[in-house]
């Protein structure tokens, strides 16, 4: 009953305008608006991307360490079998060392590649226009 009204109250409105004036007027009544995105700040880009970059890093540092963990496992069955163990105890050092540092090699090329995508995107944006998106207000 109540979106009856605002159809009323936004018709009643709109009567005796134009059309382009009528869709303009149509979507402040209803708060949906087209917004564009001309600029994005490259700094503050760069720290969100950086982080976003870090935490997916830290996603995937279990998975590093258990592949560490289990080189150091296949170390000690190749010594077992008289082997020589130096290849399977540097690849397990390399995969631990790789797992530790995953998060901080993230978040620095993930604000590095933040920086210079958003530089990119203002230079684009510059000359296309950039991307239109469609906000609604709400309460």
């Amino acid at each position: 009953m109540l979106f009856a009204s605002v159809e009323a109250v936004a018709d009643s409105f709109l009567q005796g305008k134009s059309n382009c004036q009528r869709r303009i007027d149509d979507r402040m009544i209803r708060g949906v608006m087209k917004r564009r995105i001309k600029r994005i700040a490259p700094l503050q880009a760069g720290k969100m991307l950086g982080v976003l970059y870090g935490c997916m890093g830290l996603i995937f540092l279990p998975i590093f360490l258990l592949a560490g963990v289990a080189g150091a496992f296949a170390q000690h069955a190749q010594q077992t079998q008289g082997a020589s163990a130096a290849p399977a105890a540097l690849a397990a050092g390399l995969m631990l060392a790789v797992g530790i540092f995953m998060p901080i090699f993230y978040a620095v090329f993930g604000f590095i590649f933040g920086i210079i995508s958003a530089a990119i995107y203002n230079l684009v944006a510059h000359w296309v226009g950039g991307i239109e998106v469609e906000v609604e207000q709400f309460e």
